[in-house]
């Protein structure tokens, strides 16, 4: 990116301030910005780092409505503790475009939102892992196993082959994906893939190692995609 990105950082954490802001004025891909200097900033190349306080979870869905209906093309990363898949939904809705669970270290956060003010569909750089299942779990409500089959199923895995790679009976994997089913309330292909870009969660890819007691016997670790 040949100009840094202006950075509006709304409601953080008194405890990461100071932190975060440092970081990232050190970052020469950024300059921070407040609201005043958002529209000289232009929208075009300039993202929004909102943290949320789940307790105050309508003021910061209000405020997020109001940010977008000033600036519609604003992309903005919103970082949380804990978010319910309602909560997510209203927080997309309010014109979210993409969540990290904290904690993040201020360079991950960089890193986050540099890859979203680039239109990248991965705010998980590939030198990096991306979160783990416990952060992703914590989230929305899922179990770590949960956010794993997640995974798996939204890269286009068959409940068959999420079984084979990490070595659990296909019943169970059914009955994982009915409990996403039931916390997410979509069972929709589109949906699942949707939702775990926005969370962050790595696709998987080819070579991955199995699950702890599996075995991949097809030679080639492909999946089989329906």
């Amino acid at each position: 990116m040949s100009t840094a990105v202006g950075v509006l950082i709304l409601d953080e954490p008194q405890d990461l301030s100071a932190q975060v802001r440092a970081t990232l004025e050190h970052m020469p891909e950024f300059h921070t910005i407040g609201e005043t200097d958002l529209a000289e900033a232009g929208s075009g190349n300039a993202v929004a780092l909102v943290f949320i306080d789940e307790i105050r979870l309508a003021d910061a869905v209000a405020r997020l409505v109001e940010l977008k209906e000033r600036q519609p093309s604003l992309r903005v990363l919103v970082s949380f503790n804990a978010l319910t898949a309602d909560d997510i939904r209203a927080l997309l809705s309010a014109g979210a475009d993409a969540f990290v669970a904290r904690p993040k270290s201020p360079r991950e956060l960089g890193a986050a939102l540099l890859a979203l003010a680039e239109g990248s569909d991965c705010l998980v750089p590939a030198e990096r892992p991306g979160p783990t299942a416990s952060e992703i779990g914590d989230g929305l409500g899922l179990t770590p196993r949960e956010a794993e089959v997640l995974r798996f199923l939204s890269s286009g895995f068959s409940n068959k082959e999420v079984a084979r790679r990490l070595a659990l009976s296909v019943r169970t994997v059914e009955t994982h994906r009915l409990n996403l089913r039931r916390k997410t309330q979509t069972g929709r292909l589109k949906d699942l893939v949707s939702l775990a870009r926005q969370l962050g969660l790595a696709p998987v890819v080819d070579g991955e190692p199995v699950g702890r007691g599996g075995e991949d016997r097809s030679g080639n670790g492909r999946p089989s995609r329906h």
